[in-house]
């Protein structure tokens, strides 16, 4: 998030791999 804010960036992916072909990700919007 302060990756977003110092680069004035809208929109931030984080993509998390749980294992045995499980994973996750996550959509973050700076406002």
């Amino acid at each position: 998030l302060h990756h977003l804010k110092r680069t004035n960036t809208r929109y931030g992916m984080v993509t998390m791999c749980v294992g045995s072909g499980m994973g996750a990700a996550g959509i973050f919007e700076n406002l």
